[in-house]
């Protein structure tokens, strides 16, 4: 964890994608037959952490996966998600929309930032945003670890945020996946377990 505290008034908990089309049992996701467990656990597996930091005078960001409708309301997908998601309609992660949002078990965030690549920064208002709360740390939770985790986090290193992953706060559609990104992230975060944030955030 950091050798230079930051202070909570100065930290958000990002969380990159924790939507219900994503994971609720009713989102797109479900209905494509690709839910998971791992990942159907991190909201539950976070909360602690979320209550603990809005108690300290911490922040919530929460991030987007966006599919913004075109003419005619047709979403538009980028070609090579469109072959490996064929599932995804009209409606799907639409901004606005109940599959677009935030779980309820995670809400509410003080801040939510639409997103249209891997990186939450890609694009977006989201350093904008931090920068003008103040916000200096990011402990980063949320899916998928080798996607738009790994983008994100490293476009906040290259920025100048310090960024500490929560590799057990992150999931992947697979283990060995998810466990390699964590590893490759070493170099430009600190890597850090749920338990171990919630223990530092308490000290303080």
């Amino acid at each position: 964890m950091s050798h230079d505290p930051i202070p909570l008034s100065e930290t958000a908990l990002l969380i990159a994608d924790l939507q219900n089309d994503f994971i609720h049992p009713d989102g797109a996701y479900a209905r494509g037959g690709h839910g998971n467990a791992e990942i159907a656990a991190l909201p539950a597996r976070v909360k602690p952490l979320a209550d603990a930091l809005r108690a300290g005078g911490g922040w919530i960001v929460s991030t987007h996966f966006t599919l913004v409708p075109g003419r005619g309301g047709e979403p538009m997908i980028a070609p090579h998600l469109k072959a490996i998601r064929p599932f995804l309609r009209r409606g799907d992660f639409q901004p606005g929309a109940w599959g677009h949002a935030l779980v309820d078990e995670l809400q509410p965030a003080d801040f939510s930032v639409e997103k249209v690549a891997y990186s939450a920064f890609y694009m977006s208002r989201l350093e904008w945003v931090l920068r003008k709360a103040g916000i200096r740390r990011l402990l980063v939770c949320g899916i998928v670890t080798n996607g738009g985790v790994a983008s994100t986090v490293r476009d906040a290193h290259v920025r100048d945020f310090e960024v500490t992953v929560l590799s057990d706060g992150c999931a992947a559609f697979s283990t060995e996946v998810h466990e390699t990104a964590i590893a490759a992230l070493r170099p430009v975060c600190q890597v850090a377990t749920v338990a171990e944030a919630l223990a530092e955030l308490q000290a303080a």
